[in-house]
C-alpha cells in the first residue's frame, strides 16, 4: 500500500495562469509559497527561515475557481498529489518538473483556523462559491471550530538535533 497526499498552506506569488483546451476544459497554474521557521542548533547556529516555492497545477472546476477568486497574495489551501514529469527545453536538454497536482482548493482564513466546511461541488474539488472572494473568506471563519495559535510564534520548532527520524518512518 501506498499513498501520494500533500496539504499545503501558503500565499499564492503570481497570478494564476488559466488556459483552456478545444474540449472546454481548463488548468490552472500558479506558484505557491511556504515558510519553514527559522531556528538555533545547541552549538548556536542559527538556521534561518526558508521559504518553499511549490508549482500547483488545478483542473478543471477547480480552474474555474482559481480564475475567480486566487491572487498573487492570496492565502490558500491546497490538498492534491505530488507528480513528476520532464519535457525537453529549447535545448534538447531533459527537465523534470515536480507539481501539485491539486485536488482541493480553498481559502484560509488570517486567524490560523482550518478551512471551510462547505460541500463542494462538481468533483469534491472546491468549495461552494459565494458572490466574492472575501465572501467566502468570511463564511469559513464563521464556520471554523475553535481557533488554534494564531501565530507561528506561539509554535514550539523542532532542531533536527531532537528529532527522531527512525519514529518518521512510515514502515
Amino acid at each position: 500500500m501506498s499513498l501520494n497526499k500533500v496539504i499545503l498552506i501558503g500565499n499564492v506569488g503570481r497570478e494564476p495562469d488559466v488556459r483552456y483546451f478545444d474540449s472546454g476544459n481548463a488548468v490552472a497554474n500558479f506558484t505557491l509559497a511556504t515558510n519553514e521557521r527559522g531556528y538555533r542548533l545547541a552549538n548556536g547556529t542559527e538556521i534561518p527561515e526558508r521559504t518553499e516555492w511549490h508549482n500547483i497545477v488545478a483542473g478543471r472546476d477547480r480552474a474555474l475557481f482559481v480564475e475567480r477568486h486566487v491572487h498573487k497574495g492570496s492565502l490558500v489551501y491546497v490538498e492534491g498529489k505530488i507528480r513528476t514529469r520532464s519535457y525537453d527545453d529549447a535545448s534538447g536538454n531533459k527537465r523534470y518538473i515536480t507539481e501539485i497536482y491539486a485536488d482541493r482548493i480553498e481559502f484560509f482564513s488570517l486567524g490560523g483556523r482550518r478551512p471551510q466546511d462547505a460541500e463542494h461541488a462538481g468533483d469534491s474539488s472546491v468549495a461552494t462559491q459565494p458572490a466574492d472572494a472575501a465572501a467566502e473568506v468570511h463564511a469559513f471563519a464563521a464556520k471554523s471550530e475553535p481557533t488554534p495559535p494564531t501565530s507561528a510564534s506561539d509554535l514550539e520548532p523542532i532542531s533536527p538535533a531532537d528529532a527522531d527520524p527512525v519514529d518518521d518512518l512510515p514502515f
